[in-house]
């Protein structure tokens, strides 16, 4: 089952993609750091996902660092035409499950062109920024990737974990075409960041979409026995409901669960159920 039925989202008003995408961080090493396990199983993975309909693969220089997105351009170079795919640059790893914001203008310039070198593009579709740096006024980081921007080195300029008061200020330097904040059915805490996108038509790519934390799973439960379904596959299934500016990246290395994530975008929630499971909140 693919999903060719699946609503799409223009990013940016430029690039056409399917509403579920595939998020590569969980590609690699335990902690997101070094190489997978199964180096030919992560591929396998990468290339499937494209099999099942898949046109947005989200990414980051930090997932490794570097191996995530040298596995993608290892699995799918040259790209199909339709392929978009989504980096971030902003974060140093000193180890695994290390993450400190690094947003100094030099150090995302050089991210930039790394990432440019790896996934061996001329031009990032979408490049986000990873994380706001305490150290680094917003608008320093930001206006860098402006200027990459109209170097032609990126196509649309994305943020991740950013709050709304950020993204007015982010607004007045560059165009944003993303926002990527965590969101699930137990963490609905960006709740008004997508209110925000979606009153300017901005994508919004909520990370760890499979979360169920502090969730009262009988009723997840419930309705998953009703379509046959997975609780994963419920809870994407709800994403893609609330709201049509919604773009979920479930990741995994696991072909099992790839194709499991990817047939959600095909379980059509009743507006009853969308309504209780926005009420587990």
């Amino acid at each position: 089952m693919g999903i060719e039925n699946a609503k799409t989202f223009t990013l940016g008003g430029e690039l056409k993609v399917h509403r579920l995408g595939f998020g590569a961080m969980r590609l690699t090493g335990d902690g997101i750091w070094g190489e997978p396990r199964n180096r030919a199983e992560a591929l396998r993975v990468l290339r499937r996902a494209v099999e099942l309909g898949v046109n947005f693969i989200d990414t980051a220089d930090s997932y490794g660092p570097e191996v995530s997105e040298e596995l993608i351009a290892e699995a799918l170079y040259p790209y199909p035409p339709d392929l978009v795919i989504a980096t971030k640059g902003g974060l140093l790893r000193p180890g695994p499950g290390q993450w400190e914001p690094h947003g100094d203008p030099a150090h995302l310039r050089r991210a930039c062109e790394g990432s440019l070198r790896r996934l061996r593009l001329n031009r990032i579709d979408l490049y986000q920024f990873h994380a706001p740096d305490p150290k680094v006024p917003l608008e320093r980081s930001l206006e860098e990737l402006a200027r990459l921007r109209d170097e032609g080195k990126i196509c649309l300029v994305g943020v991740s974990n950013f709050d709304v008061d950020q993204l007015e200020r982010a607004l007045r330097i560059v165009p944003i075409a993303s926002v990527q904040n965590r969101f699930n059915l137990g963490d609905r805490s960006s709740m008004d960041v997508l209110g925000w996108c979606e009153k300017r038509r901005i994508a919004f790519i909520p990370w760890r979409p499979l979360g169920l934390d502090g969730v009262d799973v009988r009723a997840v439960d419930a309705i998953a026995q009703r379509h046959g379904a997975t609780r994963g596959q419920v809870a994407l299934a709800w994403l893609l409901a609330l709201s049509p500016v919604m773009l979920p990246i479930p990741g995994t290395s696991s072909m099992a669960h790839l194709e499991e994530n990817v047939a959600a975008a095909d379980l059509g929630l009743s507006p009853e159920e969308v309504a209780e499971l926005t009420a587990l909140a």
